[in-house]
C-alpha cells in the first residue's frame, strides 16, 4: 500500500507562465502545443542611451497559430481523497509497534493491526532534503507483511512506549494549551500539514488535519511544531524520569488512525530530533490528466470563449476588444524613461509632509464615481496565515461559500481545498465557484517540484469539483485571450479575502503573498461584484450581467469597520492604474511598492520622477519569477529605477505580493504593474488611507521585507537580447 506525502520546499519554483496571456504550453513530458500572440514592432532604443523611442506600429497582435494535441488515452488511476466524504474505507484498528529503528537516513519499524503483523518504513534523509529542515512528519512509504517481520540493517534500536505513556504525556502538554468544553482548539503546523486539536463534546482529546476539522469550533490559537517540542521537551523529560526510562531513542505509539493519521512518534533524545510518522489518505479513483489533455482543453476553451460565448456577449466583448487597441496605440506612444541622471543631481530626500489624504480621497471620488464603504482589514501574509484562516472560516460557514479565482490547480493541495469545499455543499452549503477559464486550465500543464513523486493530477478541476457534490462551478469566458484575475473569497455574505493568492500549493508552501481578511459593508461590495461576474459568466452572458447590475446590492455585512474602497481593472476604466499613478505623482514623502511584475513603463516612469521630486522611493522585487521573460524585465526595471535614486531590493525567493503604500495611502490586491493588470484583465484592489490599517502594513509587510531583502547597490549586467525581451514585455506582459 501507498501513501501519499507532501513537503515543504523553500526552494522558489522557476514556473510557466500561467498568469499573462501570450500563451507558450509546455506539458509535463516537453509537449509544446500552443503558442499565441503575433506582434510587429520596431525602433524602440534603450532607455540607458537615453534616445526617444521611435513610433511602432502595433497589429494584430493576436493570434492563434497552433494547436496541435491528439487526444490521449484516459487511463484510471487511484490517488488520496479524504475519508468518508467521498471514499469508502473500513474502520481501522490502530497500528501499535512493536520494534523500532532510526539512523541517519531511514527509518523501520515493526507493528501489529489487530492480529495481522507488518514490516514498514521511510527516507529521512529525502525528506530532510526536500524541507530544506529537519523532518517534522515522514511518510511510511512502504507496509508489508512478513513472516518474519524484523528490522535490517545496523540502526539504533529505538525504545517502544505504548499509547497510555503518549496520553499520558500528551494531556501534560496539552492541558494548559487547548480549551476545554469552550469549543475552542488550537492549529500546529509541521510544515508539510497542519492539524486541528481539540476536546470534542465529551472532552475526549481529538486530532484532525485542519480541511476536516469541525464547524462548531473555532481556532483559539496557531503554533508551531517547534513551540510545541519546546514547551514538550520538559513534560516528557520529566515523564521519563518518573518511569525510570534511560533510553536514548525513544518510540511512542499514539492511537491514532485514519487519513493523516499520526500513529508513531520518534523522539532523540540526544540530538533533540521529534518525527512523527504519518499515514496517507485514503483512495479515490479519477481520471488522471495525460500530455495534452490540457492543451485540447484550453484549445476548445479559447474557441468557445470567441464563438458561442462570444455571441452572448457581444458588447463587453466590444468593449474589451476595442480598448486592448487604443491600449496599444498607447503603448506605443509612451515615451519610456528619461536617460540616466548623474547621481549628484538627484536630490536629498524631503523632510516635509506627505500629500494631503483629505484632499485625494476627494479625487478618487471624482475619478472612481463611488464613495468609499466601510470595513475592517486583517492582512494574512502568506499561505500558512491565509489557507488556515480561510479554511477556518469556510469549515465554519453557515449559509455560503463564494469563491473567485484566476487559477484552482490540480496539485495534491489544491485537491484538498477541493475536497473541503465539496463537502462543505454536501452539508447544504450554497458553493460557488467561479473560475477563469484560462488562468485554470493551463495552471495544469506546469510542473511542480515540490509535488510528491509520481504525482498526477486529474484531468479537470472543474469536473473533480462537480463530481459526487453539490458544488456550482462557472468558467469566465476569456475573449482575446484576457483574464479574470480577480481572487475573492466571500463566507456567509459577512467575511471576504481578497489579495494575490490563487488555490495552488506554491501559494500554500512556497512563494511570499498575502490576503487582506474584509469585514463590514465592504463584504457586500466584493459579493455585489461577485455576483455580477457569475452571472456574466451564465448562458445569458451580458443580459444576465445587465440584470445583476441593476438588482438590488445585498445587505447582509455588519456595519463596522473605517473608510476603505475598492478599485478595479475594468475594460473601460482602468482605476487601479488610474489611482496609483496619480498617487505616485503626488507623493511627497514616501513610496513603498512590493510586485512581483515590473513590466509598465508608465509605472516606472512615475517611481523615477518621484525620486527626483525628493521622494523615498522604495521597490522590493524577486530576483527569479515564475515567469522567464520577466526575470529579464525586473532586471531592467530596477537597473533604470536604480539610476534614479530609487531603492531597490530583491527578495529572497520569489514574491508574489502586490502592495504600495504612498504618504499614508495604501492600495492592495490582485493587480501586477504589468500592462496585463493595469489596462486589461479584470482585477481588485482594496485601498485606504486609513492610519491604522496602513500603519499595520507598513509594518508587518515592508518593515519586515525590507529587512529580508538584500538591497541592489550595482545594476544587473545587460545584453541586447535582454531589451528585445523588454520591447516584447511592454506589449505581452
Amino acid at each position: 500500500m501507498e501513501f501519499a506525502v507532501s513537503y515543504l520546499s523553500e526552494r522558489p519554483e522557476r514556473r510557466f507562465d500561467r498568469e499573462v496571456l501570450m500563451i507558450a504550453f509546455s506539458g509535463r513530458r516537453g509537449y509544446l502545443a500552443l503558442a499565441a500572440v503575433g506582434l510587429i514592432a520596431t525602433g524602440k532604443l534603450t532607455r540607458r542611451a537615453g534616445l526617444l523611442r521611435a513610433l511602432v506600429a502595433v497589429v494584430n497582435w493576436v493570434a492563434i497559430t497552433t494547436i496541435a494535441a491528439g487526444c490521449s488515452g484516459q487511463t484510471v488511476e487511484t490517488y488520496p481523497t479524504l475519508t468518508g466524504h467521498f471514499a469508502a474505507e473500513a474502520s481501522m484498528e490502530p497500528l501499535i509497534a512493536e520494534q523500532g529503528r532510526l539512523d541517519s537516513s531511514r527509518y523501520e519499524i515493526v507493528f501489529r493491526q489487530g492480529t495481522d503483523r507488518y514490516v514498514g518504513g521511510g527516507n529521512l534523509e529525502a525528506m530532510s532534503a526536500s524541507a530544506g529542515s529537519e523532518p517534522l512528519l515522514v511518510p511510511l512509504e512502504y507496509w508489508q507483511s512478513s513472516e518474519d517481520a524484523s528490522p535490517t540493517g545496523d540502526a539504533v534500536p529505538a525504545k517502544v512506549l505504548g499509547i497510555a505513556s503518549w496520553h499520558t504525556v500528551r494531556d501534560r502538554l496539552f492541558a494548559a494549551l487547548i480549551p476545554v468544553g469552550t469549543g475552542e482548539g488550537i492549529v500546529v503546523h509541521f510544515g508539510i500539514d497542519d492539524y486541528f486539536l481539540y476536546y470534542d463534546k465529551s472532552d475526549v482529546f481529538a486530532v484532525a488535519v485542519i480541511d476536516e476539522k469541525p464547524g462548531d469550533y473555532r481556532i483559539a490559537a496557531r503554533y508551531t511544531f517547534e513551540d510545541l517540542l519546546a514547551w514538550g521537551r520538559p513534560v516528557f523529560e520529566e515523564y521519563l524520569a518518573e518511569e525510570g526510562i534511560e533510553d536514548s531513542l525513544i518510540l511512542l505509539n499514539t492511537g491514532d488512525t485514519g487519513a493523516y493519521s499520526l500513529p508513531f512518534l520518534f523522539v532523540d533524545r540526544e540530538s533533540s530530533f521529534a518525527a512523527f510518522v504519518r499515514l496517507g489518505r485514503a483512495s479515490r479513483n479519477y481520471v488522471a490528466a495525460k500530455s495534452g489533455d490540457a492543451v485540447v482543453q484550453t484549445a476548445g476553451h479559447v474557441i468557445s470563449s470567441h464563438t458561442m460565448k462570444l455571441i452572448s456577449r457581444p458588447v463587453s466583448s466590444a468593449v474589451r476588444l476595442l480598448f486592448m487597441a487604443t491600449d496599444t496605440v498607447s503603448e506605443t506612444l509612451r515615451v519610456p524613461l528619461t536617460s540616466a541622471v548623474d547621481p549628484a543631481d538627484i536630490p536629498p530626500l524631503n523632510e516635509g509632509p506627505g500629500m494631503d489624504l483629505e484632499e485625494w480621497e476627494e479625487e478618487l471620488d471624482r475619478l472612481t464615481g463611488n464613495q468609499r464603504t466601510q470595513g475592517t482589514l486583517r492582512y494574512l501574509i502568506d499561505g500558512e496565515d491565509f489557507f488556515t484562516r480561510f479554511i477556518d472560516a469556510a469549515s465554519s460557514a453557515e449559509s455560503s461559500i463564494s469563491l473567485r479565482m484566476y487559477i484552482f490547480d490540480n496539485d495534491d493541495y489544491a485537491l484538498r481545498i477541493a475536497d473541503m469545499l465539496k463537502r462543505r455543499a454536501n452539508e447544504g452549503i450554497d458553493v460557488k465557484i467561479l473560475l477563469d477559464g484560462l488562468g485554470t486550465i493551463v495552471s495544469t500543464i506546469e510542473e511542480q517540484e515540490t509535488l510528491p513523486q509520481g504525482y498526477e493530477g486529474p484531468l479537470s478541476v472543474r469536473d473533480y469539483l462537480e463530481d459526487q457534490s453539490e458544488v456550482d462551478v462557472r468558467m469566465a469566458a476569456n475573449p482575446w485571450l484576457t483574464g479574470d484575475h480577480v481572487k475573492t473569497l466571500v463566507i456567509d455574505n459577512k467575511l471576504a479575502f481578497t489579495g494575490g493568492m490563487n488555490i495552488a500549493r506554491e501559494y500554500r508552501y512556497d512563494w511570499h503573498d498575502m490576503m487582506v481578511e474584509l469585514e463590514g459593508p465592504v463584504v457586500d461590495r466584493v459579493q455585489f461584484e461577485f455576483e455580477k461576474a457569475w452571472a456574466h459568466a451564465g448562458a445569458l452572458g451580458d443580459f444576465g450581467y445587465f440584470l445583476k447590475r441593476i438588482s438590488p446590492k445585498p445587505r447582509h455585512a455588519d456595519n463596522v469597520g473605517e473608510p476603505v474602497r475598492l478599485l478595479f481593472t475594468r475594460a473601460d476604466h482602468p482605476e487601479i492604474f488610474l489611482a496609483q499613478r496619480l498617487a505616485a505623482k503626488r507623493a511627497q514623502k514616501y513610496i513603498y511598492v512590493q510586485n512581483a511584475y515590473f513590466t509598465d513603463d508608465a509605472m516606472l516612469y512615475e517611481l523615477a520622477q518621484a525620486r527626483m521630486r525628493g521622494v523615498d522611493v522604495r521597490v522590493i522585487m524577486p530576483l527569479v519569477t515564475d515567469r522567464g521573460p520577466i526575470t529579464k524585465n525586473n532586471a531592467l526595471a530596477a537597473n533604470a529605477l536604480l539610476e534614479h535614486g530609487v531603492r531597490v531590493f530583491i527578495y529572497p525567493g520569489m514574491s508574489h505580493v502586490k502592495a504600495a503604500v504612498m504618504d499614508g495611502w495604501a492600495c492592495l490586491g490582485s493587480a501586477n504593474l504589468d500592462r496585463w493588470s493595469l489596462k486589461l484583465n479584470k482585477e481588485l484592489n482594496v485601498a485606504t488611507s486609513e492610519p491604522d490599517p496602513v500603519r499595520r502594513l507598513e509594518q508587518s509587510l515592508f518593515e519586515v521585507d525590507f529587512e529580508r531583502s538584500v538591497e541592489l547597490t550595482e545594476p544587473f549586467p545587460e545584453r541586447w537580447s535582454d531589451y528585445l525581451l523588454e520591447l516584447v514585455g511592454d506589449y505581452v506582459f
